[in-house]
């Protein structure tokens, strides 16, 4: 599988409560590890998850009591 550049690529979730801002900083294959800096009620905080592959292959990682599933291909690049 071929991993593209996913650096300080965004993606916005809401929990039911509040919005909440991904930004990747580190995709770790071998590990299947992903590094986020997350954005949360004006706090920002880093967090390591762990990645999964879905049936079509594609990556992703669980986010919050539900589990809910947050794919890498959700995640845009944001420009200025």
């Amino acid at each position: 599988m071929e991993i593209q550049n996913y650096y300080l690529k965004e993606f916005n979730y809401f929990d039911g409560e509040n919005d909440i801002t991904f930004n990747i900083l580190d995709v770790n294959t071998e590990k299947m590890t992903i590094t986020l800096a997350v954005t949360d009620q004006g706090k920002i905080y880093v967090i390591d998850e762990l990645l999964f592959k879905d049936e079509n292959q594609n990556l992703y990682f669980e986010y919050g009591l539900n589990f809910e599933k947050i794919k890498l291909n959700d995640f845009e690049t944001v420009e200025d």
